[in-house]
């Protein structure tokens, strides 16, 4: 085997890896460990997080408010 042909071997090896850990949704984080990448997991997160930002900006309002006490206690229930 000359070197072209063990240069060409070795870019098709790594290629091929390249493209089956892209199919295989597989990644590595800084310390090289394997990152399955779960999209299912990734949409539960993104709903959770809208679902909390909902909730800041009702407890944000909440507290800015200038309402009477008998309104923030409605508003604190609604939440419950």
């Amino acid at each position: 085997m000359n070197p072209f042909e063990m240069v060409v071997l070795i870019v098709a090896i790594a290629t091929i890896g390249r493209i089956m850990t892209a199919k295989y949704g597989v990644r590595k984080d800084r310390h090289g460990n394997d990152i399955v990448v779960d999209n299912a997991e990734n949409a539960r997160l993104r709903d959770e997080i809208k679902t909390l930002k909902e909730r800041v900006a009702v407890l944000e309002r909440l507290a800015t408010d200038t309402n009477s006490a008998a309104a923030l206690d409605r508003e604190i229930e609604k939440l419950r």
